[in-house]
């Protein structure tokens, strides 16, 4: 049976998601036996449709990269259109929601809000907002497993790279005592190229502005906030400890000059923006910093925007997993991969 998805939001994440399922449709159904069927989407700046036998997806993005507007979409019998976001949650027959709106980090708004919706509604949803995880994860997960919906947000820490999934189903038995990171390209890319070539931050900043590694305002980044609440995010879903963004100390990277990475370099050692959470004690101390990491530890060797990320486990010891942080593909594919699961989730309880 195929499964309906309504996407509230439509940027390049979104569109990416749509684009994965339009050109692996095929694949897809003879491989995982999964088909899905956009039937809605609402973007408060792009507009809203709504058709209950799904929308064409070659026809939504022609229409949006002609138009702008999703509402230019064909009309035909049975399409609707001019819903806002809490509407196309509740009214349409959609599975799933796909939440990928622009979001206030500070607040986690309005996704939490959609989230909440969705899940009074019956509904799952699946999502690459960090705010609401973050900020609202006890309180979510508990309406989530009341109405017994499924709340996916894999793409919330690394994107498509299985940050989440893989200790949890991988690494279950072990008591994870350390998660140790590099989640962020952007302070990354800053510091690598500092090495590498001898500029400024300011230089190594402008450069991964240009490349599109950096926003016109990188303050989320290079302050370590968004690391910040990837580090929360962690801590509740892996560890299943209760932190919140107020715990963790935070500093950033603004500060680090080129001597210090000189003299971290004669020292054998390399700067990297680190996120940390670790049990001591019985208490759980987080925080996101600078430190300088000696050349044999296996985050000093990744370079550029890559992302990685180092559990310390009772049973197996040290193990890291590295790749993608960003990307609309790999954003997108994180989606996917929460969609795939519900559905093996669904063929499981029919068992």
């Amino acid at each position: 049976m195929a499964h309906k998805l309504a996407f509230i939001g439509f940027g390049v994440v979104g569109q990416g998601l749509a684009e994965i399922l339009r050109d692996k449709k095929d694949a897809l159904k003879h491989e995982e036996g999964f088909e899905g069927v956009i039937v809605a989407i609402s973007d408060l700046m792009k507009g809203s449709i709504y058709h209950p036998n799904g929308l064409d997806i070659n026809t939504v993005l022609q229409v949006l990269k002609e138009t702008g507007s999703l509402e230019n979409y064909p009309k035909t019998p049975g399409l609707v259109t001019g819903w806002d976001s809490l509407k196309t949650i509740r009214e349409t027959n959609a599975d799933t929601i796909i939440e990928v709106s622009y979001t206030d980090v500070n607040t986690g708004q309005p996704a939490i809000n959609h989230c909440k919706t969705a899940f009074e509604s019956g509904k799952n949803v699946v999502m690459t907002n960090k705010g609401p995880v973050a900020l609202a994860y006890k309180e979510l997960s508990e309406i989530a497993n009341k109405h017994d919906v499924y709340w996916g947000f894999e793409g919330t820490v690394m994107s498509g790279t299985p940050a989440l999934r893989m200790p949890v189903v991988t690494l279950a038995g072990n008591d994870i005592t350390e998660i140790r990171g590099i989640l962020n390209g952007t302070t990354n890319y800053i510091l690598t190229k500092m090495e590498a070539e001898g500029v400024s931050y300011e230089r190594a900043l402008n450069e991964a502005q240009e490349l599109g590694f950096a926003e016109a305002d990188p303050t989320s980044d290079v302050e370590g906030f968004d690391a910040r609440y990837k580090i929360v995010i962690l801590a509740n879903y892996v560890m299943n400890v209760p932190l919140t963004v107020a715990e963790v100390s935070c500093k950033g990277i603004t500060d680090i000059t080129l001597k210090e990475i000189e003299e971290a370099k004669a020292e054998g050692k390399r700067w990297k923006l680190l996120a940390k959470v670790r049990k001591e004690d019985g208490e759980v101390i987080a925080s996101i910093a600078p430190e300088k990491v000696k050349v044999t530890d296996p985050l000093a060797s990744i370079n550029g925007a890559t992302n990685a990320i180092t559990y310390e486990c009772d049973l197996l010891g040290t193990v890291t997993l590295s790749g993608a942080g960003a990307g609309k593909v790999e954003t997108g594919f994180s989606l996917l991969i929460d969609l795939i699961n519900i559905d093996r989730e669904r063929q499981l309880a029919k068992i």
